[in-house]
């Protein structure tokens, strides 16, 4: 009998247009060779334009989908993405704490591309107090990293002269182990992404910025990043080969629609 691949187990809302959310994960993750695991956290009416409606579903069913499979087979990393409500977010801290030695990768899922808010105020909180703790890696975007850094300052939006320098400092001191701060929405020539882990900035890639904007790219770095732990790859290992896997992704997008192009995850094999 031949060796199983490694499982990686996505939390994340689903998505129609299967750019973004759960589909997103199931393809990254079978693309590098991993098993896809999927609890489904809610329902969404979305295209390649943005989030119309959502619907999280209960947080009981959502724990039920989680603990089935846990039983049931070995999982090597954790992928969360959109998790659909507060109630979600604690049993979700609860699962993760039954669990300690599986990596986490977390996709802090704000906002659609279009800027649609998808996370409240109150879910951001409980998602820096009850999950960062658990999470290995956050993966937000430097919009992201700057809301999550002063949420607990209440302030309605964070300082303008806020360096993603502080507001790496900030999240890690929230208790996760290492944070990457993507640099899509900065504005630079290229595309720079942070890495950090206490007291030290570890790596700063830099890549070509791409003529287009996509749907789901924060969700094919971040499970790409899950399935690479999930082989065995130490995290700054992990997040570099992502990286170069999603830039390539991207490079390789098509648009399908009317909107945002998507990330073409099989273009290793040249499926369009």
């Amino acid at each position: 009998m031949s060796q199983p691949p490694p499982n990686v187990l996505s939390f994340a809302a689903s998505d129609p247009s299967c750019g973004a959310g759960s589909q997103a994960d199931i393809m990254t993750i079978a693309s590098i060779g991993c098993h896809p695991l999927s609890v489904i956290t809610a329902i969404t009416v979305q295209d390649t334009s943005g989030v119309h409606d959502i619907y999280p579903l209960d947080s009981g069913w959502v724990a039920r989908q989680a603990r089935t499979i846990l039983d049931d087979m070995p999982v090597q990393a954790i992928k969360l993405g959109l998790l659909g409500s507060d109630k979600i977010i604690h049993v979700i801290a609860e699962i993760l704490s039954a669990y300690p030695h599986i990596p986490v990768v977390m996709d802090p899922v704000l906002a659609s591309g279009r800027g649609d808010e998808l996370t409240t105020a109150i879910m951001m909180e409980s998602m820096c107090e009850l999950l960062l703790p658990r999470v290995t890696l956050l993966t937000p975007n430097s919009l992201e990293a700057r809301r999550l850094a002063f949420i607990d300052a209440c302030l309605a939006a964070p300082p303008d002269n806020s360096t993603l320098d502080e507001c790496a400092s900030r999240l890690l001191e929230m208790g996760c182990e290492y944070i990457l701060i993507t640099g899509t929405h900065e504005n630079t020539a290229q595309v720079t992404n942070l890495l950090f882990t206490h007291d030290k900035k570890l790596r700063a890639d830099n890549w070509n910025r791409l003529p287009h904007n996509y749907h789901g790219s924060g969700c094919t770095l971040a499970s790409a990043i899950a399935a690479f732990v999930a082989t065995g790859q130490t995290v700054p290992d992990s997040v570099f080969s992502a990286q170069s896997y999603t830039w390539h992704t991207l490079e390789a997008g098509f648009q399908p629609g009317r909107g945002q192009f998507i990330p073409n995850r099989y273009f290793q094999n040249n499926i369009p």
